[in-house]
């Protein structure tokens, strides 16, 4: 979940405003939030007005001066005319009382009760489940997602010195601002194993303590874990499986041995608590994760755990997923093309000249995207199942949805606490044009809505061969991979107006080659014809729901939970970069597409029904259809239930973040998913938490998707 996400929950919830007024008061904090970064903008770009025109090479030292004083600050008395920074100083003081602002709030929300014995918040689950007498009784095994669990630093440069066994990510995060180049080449990976760089050593943090918050006061396995402890849960019957969430899933185990250490834990867990089988609960993309661990426990060694067939019958009784990503998620494209979302778009918009080339010299974007095409997680988010399930030119499975406005919330579906059967719901909205969610990638507005007859289409492989990368050595190995390509590669790789994910593939390829030709050895993308093919046995598939099969294990329960009723990314609009600064990322999202028949449009981001991160047909498809029954991505027919939980924004500052919340994150403190795994844990069934519970359109969509079963 973004930054900016999290903070207008805090500034709404602090307001204690009506669920009726939060649109207009969002229109609110977007006045406020572009008038700062406009008024931090012009404290930076004035004084280049009044300067003379700055040539490339005085640019360049100003540049190497800049990184220079992040490497090796010195401390030397400034000769600058304290006027010079006032604007900027006031920039920052306005800043920092948000900041403040929002701590003094939190420590209300957390303190008030205390202070206040009259001032009752809601009852835990874990308290009432036990009062109710639920105890403990299977172990539980927590699996973190991306991004959420804590990295620490074993070995590292000598700008590292007084890091030791320090958090590099997770935490205060104090050290970006501090030496911030250094941590960046912390926390990258070697460009073409994918693994440590040379010299440098950095290690997924262990224990509860891993991923229970990400930052002081932003919680992520924490509630949870504190219900849980309700119970009876402790260290002797509860694990979080902590991995480097930046490797490939095969590439844990080779350098860390991250999937024995779960193997030979999970073992312990059933042998030491009466032989009980472990509910596992992974998060976001520690489902894709687990999925690959439960193909390698049963593989022979030296490639697999050696556990044999019937080794997950035998251990695990239930897996909870939590916000899965399934079939992957359109933003992890964009961050693959240009670093950035609808949120960082949003800000690129609001002030290009704050992170630009030409008014600071950092090269922010092109630091994070270096970052990001090193971590081989992010190939393995990628949409999955080509167009059969994303959609081509002209339709998708969500091609009917009616998408949330800016006066408008998201219609709240009739639930049916059923086997998977819902009612289709009923639109105030009259849609004139089908949204086109199968273009993933287009270059123009015109080109994301016209009919494919009126596209000029070229074959991606010609259009790829047939470019060139510069000779130029000015740009060469510096950040990016896009510096060896030249502008006329990419104006001709935008002739194909749009991008499915069937061509999309092609251009990662080209945009990215050493990213794709690194990560694609341990992740695939496809849709599988023929399971039995000896090919699926190779480790690249086994985290592909629809290229690979199941355990055997019929008694085994699988959950599919996650967030509706929050607009979620499935497509973009994006544009070449106005620079054409060769160190410069050459396109960006197209932030001035607004607006559609449908109302899907907004920032050169399409909207779908999802949980922010992960559009519903990714988080439940497998549920809903691919797994449903005995099918031949499920054999054996364990048994799968939708558990949706429909998103309410918190009423209160005293709520936090929410206790009904869908948003990715956030739902790992919602109130009634932790009572959904906290039965479970308890030995409940799905069956004897009342089956399917789904408030979307993921029935409709799962039958518009063709999949042999």
């Amino acid at each position: 979940m973004g930054f900016f996400h999290f903070l207008k929950t805090q500034l709404t919830t602090a307001l204690q405003v009506n669920l009726s007024a939060i649109s207009n008061y969002l229109d609110c904090k977007v006045r406020i939030f572009s008038s700062i970064l406009q008024y931090c903008k012009l404290c930076f770009l004035e004084p280049l007005k009044r300067s003379s025109v700055v040539t490339h090479e005085s640019f360049d030292k100003k540049q190497e001066k800049a990184v220079s004083v992040y490497e090796k600050p010195k401390h030397k008395k400034s000769s600058r005319d304290d006027n010079e920074w006032r604007c900027i100083d006031n920039c920052f003081w306005i800043i920092g009382f948000l900041c403040i602002t929002w701590w003094l709030l939190l420590f209300l929300c957390n303190f008030l009760p205390a202070i206040l014995p009259g001032f009752k918040l809601a009852e835990l689950p874990g308290s009432r489940l036990k009062n109710e007498g639920l105890n403990a009784h299977h172990p539980v095994v927590l699996v973190p997602g991306i991004v959420t669990g804590g990295l620490e630093l074993w070995e590292g440069k000598p700008c590292s010195e007084g890091l030791f066994r320090k958090r590099l990510w997770g935490g205060s995060f104090s050290e970006i601002f501090k030496r911030p180049l250094c941590w960046l080449e912390h926390l990258s990976l070697d460009n073409e194993t994918g693994l440590d760089p040379p010299g440098i050593r950095v290690r997924a943090v262990t224990g509860l303590v891993a991923a229970d918050y990400f930052a002081p006061g932003y919680f992520v396995w924490a509630n949870l874990i504190e219900n849980l402890a309700k119970i009876g849960y402790e260290q002797k019957n509860m694990y979080m499986a902590s991995y480097d969430w930046r490797l490939s899933f095969q590439n844990t185990e080779i350098r860390d041995q991250s999937l024995s250490r779960l193997k030979r834990k999970i073992e312990l867990l059933y042998v030491t608590n009466g032989y009980k089988k472990v509910v596992a609960v992974p998060h976001s993309m520690g489902v894709n994760y687990f999925l690959h661990f439960l193909k390698w426990v049963e593989a022979p060694t030296p490639i697999g755990g050696g556990g044999g067939p019937g080794w997950c019958a035998k251990h695990i009784k239930a897996i909870m997923n939590i916000g899965p990503a399934f079939l992957g998620v359109p933003k992890a494209v964009a961050n693959i093309l240009s670093a950035e979302g609808k949120d960082v778009a949003f800000i690129r918009a609001m002030a290009p000249g704050l992170f630009d080339l030409e008014t600071f010299g950092f090269q922010t974007f092109q630091h994070v995207m270096r970052v990001f095409r090193t971590w081989d997680s992010i190939i393995s988010l990628l949409p999955k199942g080509g167009e059969t399930v994303w959609g081509d030119l002209n339709r998708s499975p969500e091609e009917e949805n009616v998408c949330h406005s800016a006066k408008t919330q998201y219609l709240h579906y009739s639930s049916k606490e059923n086997n998977g059967n819902n009612t289709n719901p009923q639109r105030s909205i009259q849609v004139k044009e089908l949204a086109k969610y199968g273009r993933l990638v287009s270059f123009g507005k015109v080109a994301s809505e016209v009919p494919s007859s009126q596209l000029s289409f070229i074959d991606p492989k010609k259009i790829l061969n047939g470019s060139t990368r510069t000779s130029s050595t000015s740009c060469e190995d510096f950040l990016t991979e896009y510096n060896g390509l030249s502008r006329e590669s990419i104006k001709r790789v935008t002739e194909n107006k749009a991008y499915t994910a069937r061509t999309l593939t092609d251009l990662l390829r080209f945009v990215a080659p050493k990213t794709m030709q690194r990560a694609e050895v341990h992740f695939s993308h496809g849709l599988a014809d023929n399971l039995e093919d000896p090919k699926y046995s190779h480790y690249k598939y086994w985290s592909n729901p629809l290229e690979t099969i199941l355990p055997d294990a019929p008694d085994m329960e699988i959950f599919c939970s996650y967030g509706v009723g929050i607009p979620t990314e499935r497509s973009y609009v994006y544009k070449i970069s106005p620079s054409d600064r060769c160190k410069s990322i050459p396109i960006q999202i197209d932030i001035s597409a607004d607006g559609s028949d449908n109302g899907c449009l907004s920032g050169g981001v399409y909207f779908v029904d999802g949980d922010e991160s992960v559009p519903v047909v990714s988080a439940g498809f497998m549920c809903a259809k691919g797994w449903r029954g005995k099918t031949r991505f499920n054999p054996s027919g364990i048994t799968t239930y939708i558990r949706e939980h429909q998103h309410k924004p918190p009423a209160s500052l005293l709520e936090g973040r929410g206790t009904e919340s869908g948003a990715h994150v956030d739902i790992l403190g919602n109130f009634a998913l932790i009572e959904d795994v906290l039965r479970v844990a308890a030995g409940a069934s799905g069956t004897e938490l009342g089956g399917d519970r789904v408030y979307s359109g993921i029935t409709e969509m799962s039958e518009q998707i063709n999949i042999q079963l």
